[in-house]
């Protein structure tokens, strides 16, 4: 490659490379899944450095990376399944008394590593763009519900803070088509009574309650676990399609059903996904060796954790920086 094309090179990479997060965030949110958003931030920026001798600035870099980035997803996700969690199939709570059963044909959400989206440093310009509201669990799991065309559109449009006439041009709409699918995917997003924003604790409260939970399951206390959980707290686990509602009912699931038996039998380390606090799980086998067993991401309220997800997904632990062994 002669060098002026490689200085040209560059000079692309140079320019789009500060979007990077910003774009895996958006693929994120239109897939669920973040290994497959991973595969498409790639795409996407294959296919910018390919066709950016085209680009006729008619636009800024970041809107035309933007159209890229969801017309690819857009045909990623052309007859592919929607990615629920299990509160999101429309089946009642479960009774803790029953045996969880595994359901590893469907596709489940996954969360996102707070690392792939935001570094430990002051943010710069462009992960500002990423609120943590836009990558919420519960806003991902609402997203799920609307078809691709509804996904994008409305994310062009409230997170990404596109103009009507953009996104039309962006996905071959009119801007009357781009209108009424809004419209359409507002009125589908108001039926989750899960986006609701919530109240935080203040950080001391969050970080002596997340304390006292670590303890808890480490030591294998059942009671106290209970204890530091909400009246009406949310706990679902995929692969398993059942979701359990009530401090009682959890506290009957984890006595009942979990594997660990004894003090030690489990060890957690923290970790974040999603803009929350996560501790990856990490079972006792055998010896003494500590396995990964499942990533729960909790929700601290002020009267306690309201909600628990916990993945029984080990595959998730490398994307999170954490060994699959202790």
């Amino acid at each position: 490659m002669p060098v002026s094309q490689t200085a040209a090179d560059l000079d692309v990479v140079s320019l789009l490379d500060p979007f990077r997060r910003e774009v895996r965030a958006h693929c994120y949110r239109m897939t669920g899944c973040l290994h497959e958003a991973e595969d498409l931030v790639q795409e996407t920026y294959l296919r910018a450095w390919r066709s950016f001798q085209d680009f006729e600035h008619r636009s800024s870099v970041r809107t035309w990376l933007y159209r890229i980035a969801t017309n690819v997803c857009l045909n990623y996700l052309d007859q592919r399944r929607r990615r629920p969690l299990p509160t999101g199939l429309g089946a009642p709570a479960t009774d803790a008394g029953h045996r969880p059963e595994e359901d590893t044909s469907t596709r489940w959400l996954e969360p996102v590593p707070d690392t792939w989206l935001w570094t430990s440093e002051p943010p710069h310009p462009e992960e500002r763009a990423i609120s943590r509201e836009s990558v919420r669990i519960a806003f991902i799991a609402a997203l799920q519900h609307l078809t691709a065309q509804q996904r994008a559109v409305l994310l062009m449009r409230d997170v990404l803070a596109l103009r009507a006439g953009e996104v039309a041009e962006a996905l071959g709409l009119s801007v009357a088509g781009v209108n009424s699918t809004l419209q359409r995917a507002h009125a589908r997003m108001g039926e989750s009574a899960d986006l609701a924003t919530p109240t935080e604790p203040d950080t001391q409260q969050q970080r002596r309650l997340l304390a006292a939970y670590l303890r808890a399951f480490e030591n294998y206390d059942v009671p106290a676990i209970v204890e530091l959980l909400a009246a009406d707290v949310v706990w679902e686990m995929p692969p398993f399609p059942g979701w359990y509602q009530g401090a009682a009912q959890v506290g009957t699931l984890i006595g009942t059903w979990c594997p660990a038996r004894g003090i030690g039998d489990m060890r957690l380390a923290p970790t974040s996904a999603n803009g929350l606090p996560a501790f990856a799980v990490y079972l006792r086998e055998g010896a003494g060796l500590h396995r990964a067993f499942q990533l729960q991401q909790l929700h601290v309220g002020p009267n306690g954790i309201e909600r628990v997800t916990a993945w029984f997904a080990p595959e998730l632990f490398a994307a999170f920086g954490l060994p699959s062994t202790l």
